[in-house]
């Protein structure tokens, strides 16, 4: 059943607090329940196959460990959206890598989203708010753009891992993020198991690993990691950000 016939069987809305929310939830549970156990693959088969059949998308941002998931999800269907934010403020090797792997994948529709030209004018005309305000930035540049570029799904697919830390520790397979559903197949995969996919499967590395660059985001905002630091150390280094905002709203 669709998300917009389980909302069609919902009481009015003012009869509960939040009943997209719940049905979500619900929905969210029940996906859990019926893919515990199963292998990364054979959870993300059943989303893109058969729960969420031609109404979900995956996000990439082609970085460091994006390979992995960007290989399971075009061994399934290499037609699935692949939406990828480009902020303008991108490496230019993660620009390359994303051509690189989406030739060598086979990909068939990832989808350039760019923030709004107008929005940009007003509250960022000279290209510098991550300077003053990177919470505004990335808003600007990723969460209102994503925002609308979702509209057409009722799910999307995130490369997220609980080995990342902070609010990623606990994330399920399924969760309810309203309005839709996020599938994060690699929830519970270690470092380890990253690499030996990348190996097995000849996934060339994102060019900035090498360098100390264990997660990579736009470059004004991301720095190379210490040894024994967390993954995402290099992050919004400095600051008590820990996220874009794409994965808060």
């Amino acid at each position: 059943m669709s998300l917009a016939a389980m909302r069609a069987d919902l009481p009015l809305a003012d009869q509960l607090p939040d009943p997209v929310a719940d049905v979500l939830s619900h929905s969210a549970a029940r996906l859990n329940q019926a893919t515990r156990g199963r292998p990364a693959q054979e959870a993300l088969r059943y989303a893109i196959e058969e729960a969420f059949l031609g109404r979900i998308a995956l996000v990439s941002s082609f970085g460091a460990e994006a390979g992995v998931l960007l290989k399971l999800v075009a061994d399934i269907n290499p037609h699935t959206p692949v939406v990828f934010l480009e902020t303008g403020k991108h490496f230019a090797q993660t620009l390359s890598y994303r051509r690189q792997l989406s030739q060598m994948l086979g990909l068939k529709n990832v989808i350039d989203i760019v923030p709004n030209a107008d929005e940009l004018r007003m509250s960022d005309p000279r290209g510098d708010l991550w300077r003053s305000s990177p919470d505004a930035c990335c808003s600007i540049r990723k969460v209102h753009p994503l925002k609308a570029a979702l509209g057409a799904y009722d799910a999307w697919i995130t490369g997220r891992k609980q080995f990342h830390g902070g609010a990623r520790v606990d994330i399920p397979m399924f969760e309810a993020a309203p309005p839709h559903i996020k599938v994060n197949p690699l929830a519970s995969w270690t470092p380890s198991q990253v690499q030996d996919f990348m190996r097995r499967n000849d996934l060339p590395p994102h060019p900035l690993v090498s360098q100390g660059y264990p997660s990579i985001g736009c470059w004004p905002c991301t720095h190379p990691a210490g040894p024994g630091e967390d993954p995402r150390a290099g992050r919004w280094r400095g600051l008590a950000k820990t996220e874009c905002g794409i994965h808060e709203a």
